[in-house]
């Protein structure tokens, strides 16, 4: 596994691939999985937190916290449960249009977390 980097000679650009070993691989898929859960978090916290939000769209935010936060299970497990709380109350026409877009988002952010 590897990157590419650039390096600069003067005028010229040269992509240059560097050897990443494994372990620094996975490290580093481990920190993004954790950004990306913490982005989610933070937008289902603000959902949550909102009384302008129906009861019931705050309750499957703050389920889906839970799932994100569930130790026991892989990143991608727990992406996948919460993309399922939120993919099912995404339907619901009662919701406010800022909080769907936000409920998206952060449906974008989880998808991205493969195991």
């Amino acid at each position: 596994m590897g990157y590419w980097q650039a390096i600069v000679d003067n005028t010229y650009l040269y992509p240059v691939r560097a050897q990443i070993s494994p372990e620094a691989s996975d490290m580093e898929g481990g920190r993004e999985h954790e950004e990306k859960v913490e982005q989610a978090v933070a937008i289902l916290r603000t959902i949550s937190e909102d009384f302008t939000t129906p009861r019931n769209i705050r309750r499957a935010a703050k389920q889906s916290i839970d799932a994100l936060m569930d130790e026991s299970l892989s990143p991608g497990v727990r992406a996948a449960n919460a993309i399922s709380i939120l993919d099912e109350i995404s339907q619901d026409p009662n919701m406010p249009l800022p909080t769907r877009t936000k409920i998206w988002q952060v449906i974008s952010i989880l998808e991205g977390i493969k195991d």
